[in-house]
């Protein structure tokens, strides 16, 4: 369900804001009303998202973020981020300006303006493409929802109106690439064959040790899961490492949501006994479920709604699978997959989502249909020349 259309009236203004508390609010502030009659809008822990604008993010430390807050007629009716993340532009070789954190009325003067607001500061710092949406970064939320409207997005993925693809591609951005979702139903059918094939792989590989990583070593095993995370996706479009400190941000945020048995490390024993990490993979429950009661605000009883919510949930995201390249056809992941499952069914988790997955992604997607997957969800990355 779209927000309405805005009303003719005055201009539209784009304003500066900062970072501090009260601004934060007011850009939070901005995509209430939009979604006011949308079932299926999950608004995000705000506690948690002001994490994400703060000085001690790490990605200031080799990024730039600008907010503009769209304003007529004495209220505001649109927002984006404007982003500079010099790591992926070294990486890439590229001068990308990102645009992330969008949202706006069913108005193309509101949309234009904004876009512009971010097209004019990349210009300042010499960029030559306009690419977005992410928020702030690819390493965290990102796309643009076009297909896959009618239920609600499940934990770190984003939704949208229907109409703000128009909006960006009246202002001539085009696709860039799409990042997929796919659906899947939790059964013991397909059990039986993960553990034959788990079985199958212990048999032959008994240097091999897949174990859970549990909260209480999250933090030593931080490093191994880095090293798998940046050398698995290092050739994929718009990968940018995470830096130790990223990941160490990122771990912290999701901590208190982690399941131990729906997160896996894989590691190979060295000829001189010292192990090398080798696949990791992280599920997690879809607490969106139990988010979207709270509106966005635990206090005053927000954390009671959560709590109770939270004992209804009954899918999971399956958020990470990556194999470094020489294991990718060993059949590591059959143990995690098999035994995920096997938790999952115990627990009466009925659903499965993997995502995202690039569109070009043939291997993975190809392994995902044979398994029973079927493409639900399609988010849009866009660009166009500055």
């Amino acid at each position: 369900m779209a927000a309405a259309a805005s009303s003719l009236g005055g201009a539209v203004v784009i304003e500066r804001i900062g970072r501090g508390r009260a601004d934060l609010e007011r850009f939070f502030d901005v995509a209430e009303p939009i979604y006011a009659a949308n079932p299926n809008w999950v608004a995000p822990l705000r506690a948690d998202l002001a994490k994400v604008f703060k000085d001690d993010n790490p990605f200031f430390r080799h990024g730039e973020m600008q907010l503009f807050v769209a304003r007529r007629d004495g209220r505001d009716v649109g927002r984006i981020a404007a982003i500079l993340d010099r790591n992926h532009n070294s990486f890439q070789g590229e001068k990308v300006v990102f645009f992330g954190f969008f949202e706006a009325l069913e108005d193309p003067e509101i949309a234009g303006k904004l876009l512009d607001a971010v097209a004019v500061w990349g210009r300042e710092r010499k960029m030559t493409v306009l690419r977005g949406p992410t928020n702030p970064t690819l390493n965290d939320e990102a796309g643009l929802l076009v297909e896959g409207f009618d239920s609600p997005p499940l934990l770190m993925m984003t939704y949208n109106p229907p109409y703000y693809a128009t909006l960006l591609e009246g202002e001539g951005l085009r696709k860039a690439k799409d990042l997929l979702a796919y659906w899947f139903p939790l059964e013991e059918k397909p059990l039986e064959r993960l553990s034959r094939l788990a079985d199958r792989f212990r048999s032959r590989a008994r240097d091999v040790v897949v174990r859970n990583v549990s909260k209480g070593g999250l933090a030593r095993d931080l490093a191994k899961i880095r090293e798998v995370y940046n050398e698995a996706w290092e050739k994929n479009w718009g990968f940018v490492p995470m830096t130790p400190e990223e990941m160490d941000f990122m771990a912290a945020r999701l901590k208190p949501l982690l399941v131990e048995e729906l997160i896996w490390l894989a590691e190979k024993k060295r000829p001189d006994g010292t192990l090398e990490p080798i696949a990791f993979m992280l599920m997690m429950p879809d607490y969106n479920q139990a988010i979207a009661p709270t509106k966005g605000r635990l206090l005053p009883f927000g954390w009671l709604k959560f709590l109770l919510a939270s004992r209804k949930i009954g899918t999971v995201r399956v958020i990470t699978l990556g194999i470094k390249r020489p294991y990718r056809q060993s059949g590591v992941q059959s143990i995690m997959m098999a035994d995920s499952l096997r938790f999952l069914l115990s627990k009466g988790y009925t659903g499965a989502e993997v995502s995202w997955l690039l569109e070009d992604n043939e291997l993975v997607i190809g392994a995902v249909r044979l398994w029973g997957g079927r493409l639900y969800k399609t988010y849009r990355i866009y660009e166009r020349p500055l």
